[in-house]
């Protein structure tokens, strides 16, 4: 990695004067700058552009690391004269000791159209039908699962939650099948995790994470 960093922001030269420019847009003469901003600004800065030095580095480990694991995937179908089903599912490589794991994990952003609200509508009109009794409790358990968050999102793990319950009405039925029906996947993103076994025979995933370093 190129250790080269960049020592302060940049700096304009105006009629022989030196400016740098602040965080409002002002060109602010350097001399009138204090020094102890001049250093909070070569530091910051400089760690800056490590950071995303690294940052650089690890997007390029990370594209040769899957081109290794689907060129093994390729070599290992080709012992079965067929060819590896894509990059869809989860896949767990051990090192022959066992004492490494590498895993690729694959995560699905899904989104839920305006069928979402009819399931919601469905499933009120269903609880309505209900006898009293348990029905507080399960208009709750609705309510939290239509709950949108700060962005006006919806928890999918909440909302798919509700299918477990095999209620036997045909309203509870068309309801589970409109949250299906509204189901949209936008985008899948691929992971890789690596593990070691440690002295108890259990894998710690190898953390990229500063704050876990």
């Amino acid at each position: 990695m190129n250790d080269q960093t960049q020592t302060s922001s940049p700096i304009t030269t105006l009629n022989g004067v030196a400016y740098m420019t602040d965080a409002k847009g002002r060109m602010t003469p350097v001399d009138a700058i204090k020094p102890i901003d001049l250093l909070r600004d070569e530091t910051v800065i400089n760690i800056a552009d490590r950071v995303k030095a690294l940052n650089g580095l690890m997007a390029q480990k990370k594209e040769v690391m899957f081109a290794l694991i689907y060129d093994f995937l390729e070599l290992s179908a080709s012992a079965y004269d067929t060819k590896y089903g894509g990059k869809k599912g989860n896949v767990s490589l051990f090192s022959f000791d066992g004492k490494y794991k590498v895993q690729i994990s694959v995560s699905d952003t899904i989104v839920f159209d305006e069928r979402l609200q009819i399931a919601k509508t469905l499933i009120h009109e269903c609880i309505g039908d209900w006898s009293e009794g348990s029905d507080t409790k399960i208009m709750t358990l609705v309510n939290d699962a239509f709950q949108v968050d700060k962005e006006g999102k919806v928890s999918t793990y909440r909302v798919l939650g509700l299918r477990r319950h095999n209620f036997d009405d045909p309203k509870w039925l068309d309801a589970m099948q409109a949250i299906s029906d509204a189901m949209q996947v936008t985008s899948s993103k691929e992971y890789i995790r690596v593990y070691e076994r440690d002295e108890q025979d259990k894998y710690q995933q190898i953390s990229l994470d500063f704050s876990k370093v």
